[in-house]
This record gives structure tokens, C-alpha cells and sequence, in this order.
């Protein structure tokens, strides 16, 4: 699924069933220990090690002009959260990322991963006013990921003096990329592509495992809506990428021929607009939204909705960072994703 509307984002960019182990079952490997026995940045050396090396140097031409990374690279810096998620998920623990979260709490599928490459906590630069060149360049990395980022444009020129910058062939690429292009480019240059293949392989079984358990999802109809602060929008417009509601079986509905990118607001007065088998709505800005989810509930135009009269109707939580995982799914979160969302879907099908 592609990115919905870039409000959804956690500062740096993409602020953003299975058993609990589908996340770690992501994790390529693990990094090593240094003299003290503490946990380092990089891979866990494979059978396949001498192939990636054998791979170097690799040319990447993106938007800005060429990136040559000389041989495999062990430092690798980030300038997203996204970008840090595609390091985790192959194995890597960046030696420096943006603060995505704003010193709280990091989200469960990012902690599950760190814990099970042993890093504990990952070391962040404070991105409140963009990008830390100076931080990145303290590090001396080997290479920096920027495959989920809006500010290359700023970017890339600050950052190519200090190592290879890993980022996108076109800048509209910014928002169209799926998270499967964005791992594997990332990990061509990281000399990981088999590992990034286990990835997204994993990723589809997980999908596929918890639409094969539910198979009333199958042929079901919904809508998938935000309440942004100036409107609530309809996300599941026709030409929006499938994403993982399709994945698991739903279909979208007639009215989503109605809406598209750039016209996407369902007025308090069109309420009916939303209507389906099922209707999920998400809330990430809170009290500074167009209403709250109990204004909303009160009206009496949205009680009308046969979806709301059946209970079919769910709210995806933005509190444990799920509707912006939603929004903003990566190789880390997805199958995350899946597996918070799926009963969430099962309860609102079976109208609970």
C-alpha cells in the first residue's frame, strides 16, 4: 500500500492473523559484538556473505544523479523512520536515525525487531528541524538510507559528502514507491537482495496465512476513512493502492469511483458516502480533528448508516501507532499490521 496522505507521518517521514513471531520471523540476522561485548551495527555474516561481497561495487543512479557503493556496507545511517524499518527488517542496526518518536515509547513491531537483534535502544538525533548532517557525519557511515523520505530535495547534496546516499530514481518515487521497492533497492545496495526476498516472501505468507483464516472477508465491501482537522476523507478511493484490506479478501465499494487523490472529502451532509459491509474510520489527530469519534457517532446521519445499525462499523486505534502503520506500512510493520488488524476486521464482519 502506498502512503495515504502525508498528515499520517511521524516527524522524520513515515510517521508513522499471525502469531506474535511473524515480525521477528522478518529479521535476517543480527549484528556483532565489539571488544566491551556491546552490540554493533551490521548483518550477521551468512553463508552467502562472500556472493554479496562478490557483488561490489554496486552503481545506483537516482534523481539527484549516481550513488557507487564500494563494497558491502557494515555503518549504515538513516534519515526516516521508514528507512530505519528496512534496516531492522534486513538485519541492521543503523548507528544513527532520526528520533521518530519524539523520545516516547517506540512501537511494538520496531521493539520486537530490536530486541531480537539484541540492540536494545537504537542511537537517534533529535529531527524536530530536519535532517542532522553533523550527527549522520559524526558516525562515519559507510552508507545512508533514504528510500522514505520527502526531503531529499534538501537533502541529498548535504548528505553525499559524507557517504553514498541510497534514495530514488524519480521524486514523484517519494510517495509512489511500495514498501517491497523501496526494501529491495535499499537492499541492493546494502548487498542483501536474497535477504530482502525472504522478506517480502514472509510478509505474503503472513497475509495470506490470516486471509485463509477468514474467509468471510472474502467478496465483503469497505470503506476506510480519516478524520483529518479540516475533513474526514474517503482513503479507500478506486485508484488507491489495495494495500492490505484487499489483501486479506475485502473489495472496495461503488462510491469509491466518487473520490480519488486530490478529491477526497465526505462533507457531514453525505454522511451515506461511507456506507458498506464494512466501515472502519481512524482518528490519529485527535481532539485536533475535524470532530472526535463520539461527535461523530452522534450524528444522526452517520446512525442512519445500515453499517452502523449492524455494527459493522470499527475504529483502527492510532494510540498504539496502528492507523499511521496503516497508512504508512513498511517491510517492518506489515506484517504487524496483519496481525493487529485482522481481528479488529473480524469483529466489525461479524458485527461485534
Amino acid at each position: 500500500m502506498n502512503r495515504l496522505a502525508r498528515p499520517f507521518a511521524r516527524r522524520s517521514t513515515a510517521r508513522t492473523l499471525i502469531a506474535a513471531a511473524a515480525c521477528a520471523a522478518l529479521l535476517a540476522g543480527c549484528g556483532g559484538k565489539d571488544d566491551k561485548g556491546e552490540k554493533t551495527g551490521g548483518e550477521k555474516p551468512s553463508a552467502g556473505a562472500s556472493a554479496a561481497e562478490a557483488a561490489f561495487p554496486v552503481t545506483l543512479t537516482n534523481a539527484w544523479g549516481k550513488t557507487e557503493v564500494a563494497k558491502k556496507p557494515l555503518k549504515v545511517a538513516t534519515v526516516s523512520d521508514g528507512d530505519t524499518d528496512i534496516a531492522l527488517a534486513l538485519g541492521i542496526v543503523p548507528v544513527i536515525t532520526p528520533d521518530a518518536e519524539d523520545g516516547g515509547p517506540v512501537p511494538e513491531y520496531k521493539q520486537r525487531a530490536l530486541t531480537k537483534l539484541g540492540a536494545g535502544k537504537l542511537k537517534t538525533y533529535d529531527d524536530t528541524d530536519g535532517t542532522d548532517y553533523e550527527a549522520i557525519a559524526a558516525e562515519a557511515p559507510d552508507v545512508i538510507l533514504g528510500m522514505n523520505t520527502w526531503s531529499m530535495d534538501t537533502d541529498y547534496a548535504k548528505l553525499s559528502p559524507i557517504a553514498p546516499v541510497v534514495t530514488f530514481t524519480d521524486k514523484a518515487h517519494s510517495d509512489t514507491l511500495t514498501w517491497q521497492e523501496r526494501l529491495k533497492t535499499a537492499a541492493k545496495a546494502l548487498g542483501l537482495s536474497a535477504e530482502a526476498e525472504k522478506v517480502i516472501a514472509a510478509n505474503e505468507k503472513a497475509t495470506a496465512d490470516a486471509a485463509a483464516a477468514h474467509p468471510e472477508f472474502k467478496g465483503k465491501t469497505y470503506t476506510y476513512a480519516v478524520v483529518h482537522p479540516e475533513q474526514i476523507t474517503f482513503m479507500s478511493y478506486a485508484d488507491q493502492d489495495p494495500g492490505v484490506f484487499e489483501q486479506l479478501g475485502f473489495k472496495k465499494t461503488d462510491k469509491a469511483k466518487n473520490y480519488k487523490a486530490d478529491k477526497n472529502a465526505v462533507s457531514l451532509e453525505n454522511l451515506d458516502e461511507l456506507e458498506a459491509d464494512v466501515l472502519l474510520m481512524t482518528y490519529p489527530f485527535g481532539d485536533n480533528g475535524l470532530l472526535s469519534a463520539k461527535e461523530l457517532e452522534s450524528n444522526k446521519l452517520f446512525q442512519s448508516l445500515q453499517v452502523v445499525k449492524g455494527k459493522h462499523y470499527a475504529v483502527i486505534p492510532s494510540e498504539n501507532t496502528l492507523s499511521s502503520a496503516v497508512a504508512y506500512p513498511d517491510a517492518l510493520s506489515a506484517p504487524w499490521i496483519v496481525e493487529k488488524l485482522t481481528p479488529i476486521l473480524a469483529g466489525a464482519v461479524a458485527g461485534k
